[in-house]
């Protein structure tokens, strides 16, 4: 499964430990730094696909994957402070406290997405 490149702010009120503690939830495979008040790494989408799914959200994971298309590229955003919690909850570019940037870029975006958070219909995922 492609990998996704993840950054998020830590603000000086922010206990640097607990934000990646926070991303680690979600993404449990991730290889984070911190730097000038940023973590940043990268980390593989497996974990993120079994809690979108374990979390019944498939449908609203997939709109935004889909939203966050840009070429070869989709962008989602993830609410820190739900991270914490290990859940996903998909947010704003800049909510007040920051979250979590997640970019995945693919040849076959679409098919990444289908593979990531697949389609549902009356809530059972749909194979092409």
């Amino acid at each position: 499964m492609a990998s996704a490149e993840i950054s998020c702010p830590v603000y000086p009120t922010e206990d640097p430990a607990k934000v990646r503690d926070a991303v680690m939830r979600i993404f449990p495979t991730a290889d984070l730094s911190e730097e000038g008040g940023r973590l940043s790494g990268t980390a593989d989408l497996e974990a993120f696909s079994k809690l979108i799914r374990r979390q019944k959200i498939l449908d609203s994971a997939r709109s935004s994957l889909i939203r966050g298309i840009r070429g070869g590229r989709t962008v989602v955003y993830l609410n820190k402070q739900v991270a914490t919690v290990g859940k996903v909850s998909f947010t704003d570019p800049r909510p007040i406290l920051g979250a979590i940037e997640v970019s995945v870029a693919d040849e076959d975006i679409q098919g990444l997405i289908d593979r990531v958070a697949p389609a549902t219909v009356d809530g059972e995922e749909v194979r092409p």
